[in-house]
């Protein structure tokens, strides 16, 4: 239980990382968009915000986070996600995946008893 809750602290950290990160590229945008609005009408288009997507089924999330890890996302992707579930892993699954995958890489020989003489 105590692991779980190092999780969620964690990702929560990471979370208020990247709501920070946001803040600074939203100011840099502004600032950049007033520098294009003083220098003359070159954009074409006004920049629009996303729609709202509707509540998700989060279990215990709260919209801003939900928000946060959808825009994260986003940035990563170059587009907006459809997030159908979010769900935090623990590190078992983690463990047994990597065990898997290094157990599948070793080259197994097969040995014979008979001898081919």
């Amino acid at each position: 239980m105590n692991r779980q809750r190092e999780d969620w602290v964690g990702l929560h950290e990471s979370l208020e990382g990247l709501r920070r990160q946001l803040d600074r590229l939203g100011e840099r945008v502004a600032a950049l968009e007033s520098a294009v609005a003083g220098a003359g009408p070159t954009v074409n288009a006004p920049v629009q915000a996303p729609a709202a997507s509707p509540p998700l089924p989060t279990g215990g999330l709260d919209e801003e986070l939900v928000a946060t890890i959808a825009a994260a996302i986003a940035a990563y992707l170059g587009k907006k996600p459809r997030i159908r579930a979010i769900q935090l892993v623990g590190s078992s699954a983690w463990a047994q995946q990597g065990r898997v995958i290094i157990q599948a890489s070793h080259a197994l020989s097969v040995h014979s008893a008979r001898s081919s003489s």
